[in-house]
């Protein structure tokens, strides 16, 4: 039984992850058919191939070390105050938060938040620091 002083989280992924009606999503690398339909029921017009943009935030599913440069590509297609979500599998050593977060200053960003994007997989925001926009 929770205690009197637990906390109880009712933002939905979507609000975590900062989808806003109208934003526009570009997907890379993640296929996943219900998240693309929580994102259009938000008010998200989803690209499931990302086209060169402009995008207020693209996705991008990372697998390993390899991947990493695949920010610096998603970089390019969002607005300068947009956002970047690298996603990567929970639970393994080879590939972590710690290699996403030393890559991002090559990439031109930096990380500002990280979550729980699933059972699976975790999450860190990444986004183009104030002076170089």
């Amino acid at each position: 039984m929770p205690s009197a002083n637990a906390r109880v989280y009712t933002r939905s992924r979507t609000e975590k992850l900062g989808v806003k009606p109208s934003s526009r999503v570009a997907l890379i690398g993640l296929q996943d058919a219900p998240f693309v339909k929580e994102l259009e029921d938000a008010g998200a017009r989803v690209a499931k191939r990302a086209g060169a943009g402009p995008y207020d935030m693209v996705i991008v599913r990372l697998q390993a070390s390899s991947d990493l440069p695949s920010l610096i590509d998603a970089k390019k297609r969002i607005v300068p105050n947009g956002m970047i979500w690298a996603v990567w599998p929970k639970g393994r050593k080879e590939f972590r938060e710690d290699d996403i977060r030393h890559f991002g200053p090559q990439a031109g960003l930096v990380d500002v938040k990280v979550m729980s994007f699933s059972d699976e997989l975790s999450g860190l925001k990444l986004v183009i620091p104030l002076a170089l926009r």
